[in-house]
């Protein structure tokens, strides 16, 4: 199949999704608002249970490539982080799925694919990585973190101290994490993450 096709099949799913509790979204009726046969879904993600996995992967994988965006928009360390962080609560806000994976809590009304890896023998190679293991809070965590160290060191603008910057950009993403839960008044991510950075130089 080809990407557009896996694209527009996963796009049909969130579709249904918004709609109707994952239980009550019929295969037949994705590959329908999709344009292709059942067939064809289920040669793309084996059943349902491999299509959820993979709308959560792709659900993930964007939310992950809008905090690389984020990291790049700006030049000021202070800005970048603040711009991560406001990705996330927005991706949260908007999406029922990235709010799952970055909280764990799970409802009745969405897919429960597990986090663990799942035997696969899909011939889909996109299929066989969305077998894989998906992301737990703490993956995140951790590819977050690890991405921002990477953007602020490259930058050679913020801390020259690789340990501490670590430690200040796992405490900044902890900070998203709980905007989640409990957004803050307008304005008031940027002052969160101001009082949470160490204090440079003069």
């Amino acid at each position: 199949m080809m990407p557009a096709a896996r694209e527009s099949l996963l796009d049909a799913a969130r579709t249904a999704l918004a709609r109707r509790p994952w239980p009550a979204v019929r295969m037949v009726d994705v590959a329908a608002a999709a344009g292709v046969s059942r067939q064809t879904l289920y040669n793309e993600f084996g059943n349902k249970d491999g299509l959820a996995r993979a709308l959560v992967r792709r659900e993930a994988d964007r939310y992950l490539a809008g905090v690389e965006r984020a990291l790049a928009a700006h030049d000021d360390a202070g800005d970048r982080l603040t711009a991560a962080v406001e990705w996330t609560v927005l991706a949260a806000r908007e999406n029922t799925l990235v709010r799952a994976l970055l909280t764990g809590c799970w409802n009745e009304r969405l897919p429960a694919p597990g986090l663990a890896a799942v035997p696969s023998s899909s011939p889909v190679p996109a299929q066989r990585r969305a077998d894989g293991a998906l992301p737990s809070p703490g993956d995140f965590v951790a590819a977050v973190r690890d991405r921002a160290v990477d953007v602020l060191t490259a930058s050679g603008a913020f801390l020259p101290d690789t340990a501490e910057l670590t430690r200040t950009c796992e405490v900044v993403f902890r900070l998203a994490l709980s905007c989640v839960a409990a957004p803050p008044a307008d304005g008031g991510i940027a002052e969160l993450v101001r009082r949470a950075l160490p204090r440079q130089p003069a």
